[in-house]
């Protein structure tokens, strides 16, 4: 199998005043290309700390984490940032939406850190805005659009860089049961396509939608299940 990402013995510890914290103990896991992963655990349980490391928003204390191949465990900030710009796509919760923005320029900014010109950024946008449904919604601002439409723009913007992997942090929190449902199909349609999905949840009912469900436990993996 074609591994997107694989952690070695991931560690990060925590200085909280004198305490060292032990966020995780060594995690080890392989996602490979076009899996459909849930990330679960409660609250404690080192699945936030784990989604940094994997969205290379931040570094291990100790072990490897080879990304598409390169170990990016010890790379410098700079670095990090153009890894996260071309291969991971991030959903965030409250979206993360610019609010003077419509919903086509919110998905081209990613492009504009890629170097692309005007003219082929709003057309690969316009591209991917109509294949999460919205291309009659483009010229709109977030404030504009409903919650769920305002997903489906972050999911465009997610999708726009092409990226290795989709790294969805609680997509579906701010969302009614309805609106969420809508949201776990489009990811379904997306993960068809061939797209690598991490959905980082604490629902059941989401993870179950998933292929895969890693769980966290005293930061470490705890399981493994369909």
């Amino acid at each position: 199998m074609d591994a997107v990402l694989e952690l070695e013995g991931i560690t990060r510890h925590f200085k909280v005043g004198t305490q060292v914290v032990k966020a995780l103990q060594g995690v080890d896991l392989t996602i490979n290309r076009n899996e459909y992963v849930a990330l679960m655990g409660t609250s404690g349980s080192g699945k936030s700390t784990l989604m940094n490391i994997i969205g290379c928003l931040d570094t291990p204390t100790a072990g490897k984490y080879k990304l598409n191949g390169t170990d990016v465990s010890r790379l410098i900030d700079d670095q990090l940032a153009e890894i996260r710009n071309k291969e991971i796509g991030f959903v965030f919760q409250t979206f993360n939406l610019l609010p003077r923005y419509t919903a086509l320029e919110n998905v081209a900014l990613p492009l504009v850190y890629a170097g692309y010109a005007k003219a082929e950024r709003n057309d690969i946008a316009n591209g991917v805005l109509e294949q999460v449904g919205l291309s009659d919604r483009m010229d709109h601002k977030p404030n504009e659009l409903s919650g769920g439409q305002r997903q489906r723009v972050a999911v465009a913007r997610a999708l726009v860089n092409k990226p290795s992997l989709i790294l969805a942090d609680e997509p579906t929190g701010n969302l009614d049961t309805k609106t969420s449902h809508e949201i776990m199909e489009l990811f379904q349609n997306i993960y068809e396509l061939g797209n690598t999905i991490v959905v980082v949840t604490h629902e059941e009912d989401i993870a179950k939608k998933c292929k895969r469900v890693v769980r966290m436990v005293d930061g470490i993996v705890g399981s493994y299940g369909n």
